[in-house]
């Protein structure tokens, strides 16, 4: 995946607002509407750009409630890892979920609208899964930070 000076400035813009018309950003970028077009798409189709989302807030739409969980493994085995991930994927309380070094395997977000709905959770996703050995919940008390920016440094040039 390789991408230039002007790609760079491109993901910069589109990280802050993806919302902005080719117009604006090509005009941020140096570039015509046309040309940030085909460069977008082909970020896009290279798995640069992975996806366009609006960052919600848990609690206007009713998950006020927030948990960082660390899960530990039985056993580190790749077929164990591996169906956990996926247990991770199929669970809309899971909104991010992260394969970790450390005294825990993975570090999950969970968000709910209850506590008792978190408990709830718990029983339906760890207590079933017989090769997890342990979790540990930490209740949020405050999100200081969203996003899904990631530094962008350009290329330098040759």
């Amino acid at each position: 995946m390789q991408y230039d000076r002007i790609d760079a400035r491109i993901l910069e813009i589109v990280q802050k607002n993806n919302r902005l018309t080719s117009e604006v950003i090509g005009a941020r970028a140096g570039l015509s509407a046309t040309a940030c077009q085909r460069r977008l798409k082909r970020l896009r189709s290279e798995g640069i750009i992975e996806a366009d989302v609006s960052i919600v807030s848990p609690k206007a739409v009713g998950r006020p409630i927030q948990m960082l969980v660390l899960v530990t493994m039985e056993r580190a085995r790749s077929d164990i890892i591996d169906r956990f991930k996926k247990a991770i994927r199929s669970s809309v309380e899971v909104v991010n979920g992260f394969y970790v070094t450390g005294d825990a395997d993975f570090i999950l977000y969970v968000t709910a609208p209850t506590m008792e709905d978190y408990e709830e959770f718990t029983r339906r996703f760890f207590y079933v899964i017989p090769d997890i050995k342990s979790f540990k919940t930490m209740v949020v008390l405050d999100r200081v930070k969203a996003g899904c920016a990631v530094p962008i440094e350009a290329p330098s040039e040759n």
